[in-house]
């Protein structure tokens, strides 16, 4: 039994290395240009190799976490701006991504940050992103935990989540419950989709920030050059 874990281990590690190593080759650490300069990320940018290949070529599944999307920029730079969200806090990042919402969080002082996404690649895009701004990284969560029974989390940070109508559905239901059970504080960064405005149609909810993009950052945003930051009322 002893033999069989340890296989298990080294046989992850190796995998995690040859993920963290294919990250390093394909992305360009970034900063400067989106609301957070703060946070430094690993992202695809035009002169990254993936950037022009192929999508068929790309190994793993759809890199969602090598942008940096417009509502988390919003998202964060809210909260970089309004530590006190976090400070002192259990804090979960829904749909985490590059892990700029867990990275924020770390930086406002949070107690505790978990960072949630179904993509294994993902958790090591946040783990090499964390250490890039010298936090301590987020426990990673690679289970769907929407729809699941909450735990005593104090915020929850959604950055553009509403992309799909499925979804929207049980984060309405799965949010609402965290709300009413726990008292959950719900941030929510998004530039306005029409999911998202659906959702809002049937929530009371507080604007807290909006913010216009960088002028780099429209000439890839597709949706608005004003981004959100909202927080759901029970």
């Amino acid at each position: 039994m002893a033999c069989w874990s340890r296989a298990l281990v080294s046989d992850s590690a190796r995998a995690d290395e040859h993920i963290r190593r294919f990250i390093r080759d394909n992305t360009q650490v970034c900063r400067d240009q989106s609301l957070t300069p703060e946070i430094q990320l690993r992202l695809f940018t035009p002169s990254c190799r993936f950037w022009r290949e192929s999508p068929e070529l790309w190994p793993f599944g759809d890199p969602y976490w090598a942008l940096y999307w417009p509502g988390g920029q919003a998202l964060c730079r809210f909260l970089l701006d309004s530590p006190g969200e976090c400070r002192g806090k259990a804090v979960l990042d829904v749909g985490s991504g590059c892990g700029a919402g867990a990275i924020a969080a770390r930086l406002c002082g949070a107690s505790r940050v978990v960072a949630n996404d179904t993509d294994p690649v993902a958790a090591v895009a946040v783990r090499m992103n964390c250490e890039l701004n010298g936090v301590v990284p987020p426990v990673c969560v690679t289970d769907n935990l929407i729809g699941s029974e909450p735990e005593d989390f104090q915020v929850i940070l959604l950055g553009d989540m509403f992309y799909d109508d499925a979804l929207a559905a049980s984060l309405h239901s799965w949010l609402d419950h965290c709300i009413r059970s726990q008292g959950t504080k719900v941030l929510i960064g998004d530039p306005g989709r029409s999911q998202f405005e659906d959702f809002s149609s049937t929530n009371v909810l507080q604007r807290l920030a909006q913010f216009e993009l960088p002028e780099c950052v429209r000439e890839e945003n597709y949706w608005s050059d004003l981004q959100q930051c909202v927080e759901i009322l029970s």
